[in-house]
């Protein structure tokens, strides 16, 4: 019986939970509503878990606090799509209460933690939708407090959680209308399901092998060249105050023969405490060394007692800080401009209407918050405009302004591409901040788009009876054209979409089809709508044969 978990225990069960989601990611990945491929809730649940048992791993104490603040900065940093998101908030709440435990916590403890987590979860999202994850984070939170009354043991009150988890989850379908007409349960609330159930295996014991869940170990397992190459990718300058000075780099090489691993993990304990960025990687035959500090000399001390130093280098990032804030500071501009968006031709037009960088993301690949703050970090403006251009990210764009220093997020809520573009081109560099952000929302309003693909399985939606392979055409909620070809169901598709208002038609041709397919079908548009104007351009994106918008 097992009635307290410890600190390492507790490391054990985010990374078996983790781990048990990687393996069943694209199980959940295919529990998507529209029966198209491009379901990614798995994928953007594992990656911000993955990315808590990173940030987990790099931290060296046992100690709640710490762990816990480590697995709740690695999944907001890694939070991806709105499953993503909402799963980083669930972690951080119940962080919250466990990091106030001594030595070990019990099922009461954890019953609290849930409790906060599900609080955060639901504070996280502006209008929380039932029959989705939420509903079931909190369905069991509801629960747990009087399941952990009457078990002790971890294991009992699990199997009593989980069971209680499953049965909000049926739920799911009639909550949640969507669900039921495709009739698949909430794949959010599976992810989170399947979690649990990895939490539940680290208590047991039960071994689920250890490859696809990021340790420092396993980060460390590249060739010679990764390993001691060139550090640029790992150095990121940040131009705010510098805390410690002196960028210190050198190889330890002859190491003494009394010399272990373990002394090298000492190492690296030592340089944490005197300065951070630390890197101490390597083996008894060479070992590569980075450190921000402000006293370099003890960092030289504490690696000679391993061996001789190689290669030293020690930089004054203080003056090369001054000289980079003078540059930024001199050429800084009011307000910049991010898109995200899947496919190179789509990313040539946001460059061309002047958007400062684009970042890859989309269906099947939603950046996630640290991926959108660091972006807008690097754009030299005091004020960035960010288009998710997917509705799956809008949310991801929300959390990345906690992330951000000396910049302004301010997310349009763009849920498609063109939508993005008809964004990006109301932009006025000569108004204000306020006059842009209202120009560009009322931009989107204008724009009615959609997509076309293909379905991954038999289903009935929207009054069409799908089989696996048909084409479909769809917008941003509903299925609105079938056929058994590409040209015919995107015509449908606009026939659809369309109102006596639109004047211009416009095709965005993804990577599978072909410059004269593209301007075949553009043709036969043209002839079907003859009042509007037809173009097509290259989009390069992924899934969709095209997406199409009309103004």
């Amino acid at each position: 019986m097992q009635k307290t978990i410890t600190g390492t225990e507790f490391r054990k069960m985010i990374a078996t939970g983790a781990r048990m989601l990687e393996i069943n990611r694209t199980k959940v990945d295919a529990l998507n509503v529209f029966p198209v491929p491009d379901g990614d809730t798995g994928t953007n649940m594992s990656l911000t878990l993955q990315s808590a048992v990173k940030e987990m791993n790099a931290c060296m104490s046992n100690r709640f606090q710490e762990i816990c603040d480590a697995v709740s900065k690695g999944a907001l940093k890694g939070a991806r799509g709105n499953s993503g998101v909402i799963s980083s908030q669930i972690l951080r709440g119940m962080c919250s209460v466990i990091k106030e435990s001594k030595d070990s916590f019990d099922t009461k403890t954890f019953a609290k933690a849930l409790e906060a987590g599900t609080k955060v979860a639901y504070s996280a999202v502006s209008i929380p939708k039932e029959g989705t994850i939420l509903t079931v984070v909190r369905m069991m939170s509801e629960s747990a407090a009087k399941l952990a009354g009457k078990n002790k043991d971890f294991v009992e009150f699990f199997d009593a959680l989980i069971a209680v988890g499953d049965e909000a989850l049926a739920q799911t379908p009639e909550l949640l209308p969507v669900l039921k007409k495709a009739g698949v349960v909430d794949s959010g609330g599976v992810g989170l399901m399947t979690i649990m159930r990895g939490f539940r295996a680290a208590v047991t014991g039960e071994d689920l092998g250890a490859d696809s869940v990021p340790t420092e170990a396993a980060e460390t397992k590249k060739s010679d060249e990764d390993v001691f190459g060139d550090n640029s990718d790992i150095i990121n300058l940040d131009l705010g105050d510098i805390e410690f000075a002196y960028c210190t780099e050198f190889f330890i090489i002859n190491l003494k023969q009394m010399i272990t691993l373990a002394d090298i993990d000492k190492l690296k304990e030592k340089l944490m405490s005197i300065g951070d960025s630390v890197i101490c990687i390597g083996d008894l035959e060479l070992v590569k060394v980075h450190v921000h500090t402000n006293s370099p000399g003890i960092a030289l001390t504490y690696a000679l007692e391993l061996g001789e130093l190689d290669r030293l280098k020690i930089e004054n990032m203080l003056e090369e800080n001054r000289a980079l804030k003078a540059k930024l500071e001199a050429e800084k501009k009011e307000m910049g401009m991010l898109a995200i968006c899947a496919g190179s031709g789509l990313e040539e037009i946001f460059k061309d209407l002047m958007c400062d960088r684009v970042i890859e993301g989309g269906q099947t690949m939603n950046p996630s918050a640290q991926d959108i703050a660091d972006a807008v970090q690097k754009i030299n403006a005091s004020n960035v405009f960010v288009f998710p251009n997917n509705s799956n990210v809008i949310l991801a764009a929300e959390q990345a302004k906690a992330l951000v220093h000396n910049r302004t997020i301010h997310v349009i809520p763009t849920k498609n591409v063109p939508q993005g573009f008809s964004a990006a081109l109301a932009f006025n560099p000569e108004a204000s901040v306020p006059e842009n952000k209202t120009n560009m929302t009322h931009a989107i309003d204008n724009v009615a788009s959609g997509l076309v693909t293909y379905a991954v399985r038999n289903t009935t939606m929207n009054g069409f009876k799908l089989k696996e392979g048909d084409i479909i055409g769809l917008d941003n909620k509903r299925i609105l054209a079938k056929g058994n070809n590409i040209d015919d169901t995107t015509i449908h598709l606009i026939k659809a979409l369309k109102n006596d208002d639109h004047e211009m038609i416009t095709l965005y041709y993804g990577e599978g089809v072909s410059e004269d397919d593209a301007n075949a079908l553009a043709g036969k548009v043209a002839e079907t709508f003859p009042g509007c104007d037809v173009d097509c351009h290259y989009g390069g994106q992924p899934v969709y044969y095209y997406m199409v918008s009309l103004e």
